[in-house]
């Protein structure tokens, strides 16, 4: 028998005094169903002026928590992604004063994304490209040991908001326990997102994630640890990449100048705007570390999918 913990079950930050909303066995599956990152403050009609008025002490909700029976501190809850039904729209935005680049980019922006619910493969830019989707959960974690209320917003040694794209249908996630239950909370869901999520948000989506929940006892895990099923890039690997980097002894400067570079190349070769532009990096493109030993200098590398403008995708 399937579980269900409802939408309407969430909360905004983590606090191990939050009553469990559905309690589980080691092996049981549960249908967790999520809001958006703006907890439906931003909905599929939405347009520049709700982004303006976002009252940002209601977002990142996460639904939850889920009471594992028998997890102990020093176990490690053990979470399998096995599908996402999704809501066929999400929104992506420039959010002044949030992202690598807040001092480039000072004024707001909002694109809503529309997109097959049952068969959600690719969504259109509207004002030009096509970004291949991959549903994942952006934030999951459990309680924190330490008593109160701890924001959601960034991540933590027990996960939290730790927007790992590869967070998809197939991939197995440990997280440590840090008290008895662990309490498990999950939400952000993105219909896809760029390593890196450079402009602060990705393609926000509410989605309902169907997950299979395990213990493993005495795990003693430092942090999180996950195992995917296969390739992670598929969905836009097939046309190959454009790559600008940023070389220099501090990686933040290097991630910058990789991305604002690329932001440069898109405006010049695709004739889109800046931020049009800055907003597709985040969704599609890749941020790496290509080299970090030979001192004194690294390398950060950007990876811009040509899928996304120079030919349609293969779904």
């Amino acid at each position: 028998m399937i579980k269900n913990i409802h939408a309407t079950d969430h909360h905004f930050g983590w606090d191990n005094s939050i009553s469990p909303k559905v309690i589980v066995q080691p092996g049981e599956t549960v249908l967790v169903e999520t809001i958006d990152s703006s907890a439906g403050q931003i909905t599929k009609t939405s347009e520049l002026p709700d982004l303006i008025n976002l009252d940002f002490s209601k977002v990142n909700p996460v639904t939850g928590p889920i009471l594992v029976e028998g997890a102990e501190p020093g176990d490690a809850v053990e979470i399998s992604f096995l599908e996402f039904h999704t809501k066929g729209w999400g929104w992506t935005a420039n959010i002044p004063g949030f992202g690598l680049l807040a001092d480039q980019f000072t004024d707001p922006a909002l694109h809503i994304w529309n997109f097959d619910a049952s068969n959600p493969k690719s969504s259109t830019f509207a004002r030009g490209g096509k970004v291949g989707l991959k549903p994942f959960v952006g934030t999951i974690g459990v309680a924190l040991a330490e008593n109160g209320l701890h924001s959601v917003v960034p991540p933590r040694q027990t996960g939290g908001n730790l927007d790992i794209r590869d967070m998809s249908a197939g991939t197995t996630l440990l997280l440590p326990v840090e008290v008895k239950g662990a309490l498990l909370s999950i939400g952000d869901t993105h219909a896809a997102q760029g390593d890196g999520e450079v402009c602060g948000t990705a393609i926000e989506s509410p989605i309902d994630v169907l997950v299979k929940i395990n213990l493993v006892k005495g795990a003693n895990l430092k942090s999180p640890q996950f195992q995917t099923a296969g390739p992670v890039t598929t969905h836009v690997d097939a046309a190959g990449y454009i790559v600008t980097t940023g070389v220099g002894p501090d990686l933040m400067v290097g991630a910058r100048e990789a991305v604002s570079r690329m932001v440069d190349l898109l405006v010049t070769r695709y004739k889109i705007e800046p931020v049009d532009a800055y907003m597709l990096c985040s969704v599609a493109g890749d941020l790496r570390i290509s080299e970090i030993v030979d001192m004194p200098n690294w390398v950060v590398s950007f990876y811009f999918p040509r899928s996304v403008h120079e030919q349609p995708l293969n779904q």
